[in-house]
């Protein structure tokens, strides 16, 4: 009996936790236009680990604004103690219970810090990860950068060394979820909403329902 309310306690609390969506790709997979069509669809809180720092970067009297401003320059991660800390303030100022948290974990030490400071605060749910050609993402990220995106790493050298990165550090972050079942793969290649067919044929087979069904 004892054991049996255990249980029960541990699923009650279990459900309590903030629900969490991986969103990993390479620079210009679409990673955010996706997380927008999510957000609509599915009610999912879109997180940026990349907006959150540039935000930090440039709210006045940052401690880590010159840091991050250097690392995003150069595509280099920041320390894993900023991110998280930056995550987990948003989760909990906005009072939501589902989150996508697009471009992150970056590298091993992303994925040993958020396992060491969020594991036990959050349900990790899956990982999206949305396959894009390197030519295809350069292309949109160029494009993106021309139209005015105000992003000071939309520019072919930056890019360089963030598909280094990507390839480098990222990889093999996808490969170490692919080994536990946790990847679900996207083509990303086609328009927005062709992807987002993809996407949504993954969250229907999770069972996460629909916003306002």
């Amino acid at each position: 009996m004892l054991s049996r309310s255990f249980r029960r306690l541990s699923e009650y609390f279990n459900k309590m936790l903030p629900e969490v969506v991986f969103v990993l790709g390479a620079p210009g997979a679409g990673k955010g236009t996706q997380c927008s069509l999510i957000s609509k669809h599915y009610g999912f809180v879109h997180l940026s680990a990349g907006d959150l720092l540039r935000e930090e970067r440039q709210r006045p009297g940052s401690l880590y604004g010159e840091m991050i401003e250097e690392k995003i320059r150069n595509g280099e991660i920041v320390p894993v103690e900023v991110t998280c800390s930056l995550i987990y303030q948003a989760m909990q100022k906005c009072g939501k219970s589902r989150f996508l948290i697009d471009g992150f974990p970056r590298n091993k030490d992303n994925l040993d810090g958020w396992n060491r400071v969020m594991s036990d605060k959050t349900k990790l749910l899956f990982v999206l990860f949305f396959e894009c050609p390197q030519n295809l993402c350069t292309e949109r990220c160029l494009g993106r950068g021309a139209a005015g995106s105000g992003r000071s790493d939309d520019n072919l050298e930056s890019l360089k060394k963030r598909f280094n990165t990507y390839i480098n550090d990222t990889m093999p972050i996808i490969n170490h979820y692919e080994e536990l079942g946790l990847v679900k793969r996207i083509n990303a290649e086609s328009v927005p909403e062709e992807v987002f067919k993809g996407v949504k044929k993954e969250f229907d087979e999770a069972g996460l329902n629909v916003l306002g069904n």
